[in-house]
């Protein structure tokens, strides 16, 4: 029956399937080496910003890779009616660096934290309405969504891929054929590899890069000699401050991640052959909501899901939550032990951004996936060429909104929720020819 089952969905292990714990490990670390650099990147950029010292500073980083793995856990194993049970990682995100570095600049961490803790609520309350939400998440604008996902999160990978954006050698010889060893090593494993080998093809490629790089000096020790062994957050350790002003610059920014969480978890459930139905959805929403409590309580920022690791579903055929909800423990040991995150902290950029090219583009292709499924009509094409060049302009020109209101830059500043938001209007404004709806209609019914 278990082959059966696997040769059906082409999953080596489906969302319920309990790997032994070794292989867990294993796949665990793949979620957290993909999604790492999106965790510590949000606290250094903040920390910058608003002048913090390096003491605080690794304080946040830990903070924040503790959050993360406490979200995750929630988040995929599911603790009553929170979580939406299926692999999912958590971490936090830059739609909260804007509203955040402006409310730090004038009430500092007690006010980001306590923005923090309140403006959740804000998606905690979303998250009951998410039924009437779903029905606007028709295929077209689910494989749209899906699709941006993918395709703005390139630009990421191909910076990785050159040393990391601002870096000095960008786009040397160097990193680009670092890069170019690491995609090539976890293409080969991934396609003709057997077993775990091939599930593990992402973790393999990585220490591949790892290994090329030290010998050459790209790895840099110094965060793993400077971080302490054993470091314990202290609850609301710089206090906390509620005050409606910065409450309010939160709102968006939480109203943004839940529609890209919507469209993260519909992608989730694209590449693990599952129905991610209202209820799912709205439980991870309020997973979400939970999510950034803990990070407030913890002295770090709010929490969403992560899409970098959708692409990891597709390219190693492991969709197991439980592999998810040991990213998650394994986050938490990184939090309460810097120097264990220093090592992965010192994974040099091209090597994450040889996985990264594979990863992401995995997570377009399943949008493409999905959009092969619906009827290319005029109106249709309309509305993914629309909403993807809207997305994807946003993306690569994001000065194009320099002059919007500080709330509407807010809002569309992320590629992902610009395609959304406009998918879901074309969706809704352009009515569908009237001979073609009553053919999907009469398809539906004789399915």
């Amino acid at each position: 029956m278990r082959k059966e089952q696997q040769v059906e969905t082409g999953l080596i292990y489906d969302v319920n399937d309990n790997p032994s714990i070794g292989k867990k490990f294993l796949f665990g670390l793949q979620h957290i080496f993909a999604a790492f650099s999106g965790i510590v990147v949000v606290p250094l950029v903040i920390s910058g910003s608003l002048g913090f010292d390096s003491k605080m500073t690794t304080s946040l980083i830990s903070a924040s890779i503790l959050a993360a793995g406490i979200a995750t856990i929630i988040q995929a194993r599911g603790i009553g009616r929170v979580g939406s049970r299926v692999a999912c990682i958590m971490g936090t995100d830059f739609t909260f660096v804007s509203p955040a570095i402006s409310v730090g600049s004038t009430l500092g961490m007690p006010g980001i934290v306590g923005a923090t803790i309140l403006g959740s609520f804000f998606e905690i309350i979303l998250s009951f309405f998410i039924k009437p939400l779903m029905k606007l998440f028709p295929p077209l604008v689910t494989g749209t969504v899906v699709c941006l996902i993918g395709l703005t999160l390139l630009p990421v990978s191909i910076d990785w891929a050159a040393g990391g954006s601002g870096a000095l050698d960008y786009g040397s010889l160097l990193n680009v054929s670092i890069a170019m060893l690491v995609m090539i090593v976890t293409l080969i494993l991934n396609r003709y590899g057997k077993g775990l080998v091939s599930s593990a093809s992402i973790l393999i490629g990585m220490l591949v890069g790892y290994l090329v790089c030290i010998p050459l000096g790209m790895v840099d020790f110094t965060p793993v000699a400077e971080a302490s062994w054993f470091a314990m957050p202290n609850i609301l350790e710089y206090g906390v401050v509620f005050d409606w002003k910065a409450i309010l610059a939160f709102i968006p920014a939480y109203f943004v991640t839940t529609i890209e969480t919507v469209g993260c978890l519909k992608a989730v459930g694209e590449t693990s052959q599952i129905e991610m139905d209202d209820k799912k959805i709205g439980s991870g929403i309020l997973a979400d909501g939970v999510g950034s409590i803990v990070g407030g309580l913890v002295g770090s920022f709010s929490n969403t899901s992560f899409s970098q690791n959708v692409g990891l579903i597709s390219l190693t055929k492991v969709a197991s939550k439980h592999v998810a909800v040991m990213a998650g423990i394994l986050l938490v040991c990184l939090g309460l032990f810097p120097k264990l995150a220093g090592v992965i902290n010192g994974i040099p950029q091209p090597v994450l951004g040889g996985v990264g090219l594979v990863m992401f583009g995995m997570v377009a292709a399943a949008g493409i996936k999905t959009l092969s499924r619906v009827e290319l009509t005029d109106r249709n094409l309309l509305i993914i060429a629309t909403s993807m060049a809207l997305g994807l302009g946003v993306t690569f020109r994001p000065d194009f909104i320099g002059q919007l209101p500080e709330a509407l830059q807010m809002i569309f500043s992320s590629g992902i929720s610009t395609g959304t938001i406009v998918a879901l209007i074309l969706n809704l404004l352009l009515k569908e020819d009237k001979v073609v709806a009553t053919k999907a209609a009469k398809t539906e019914v004789v399915v």
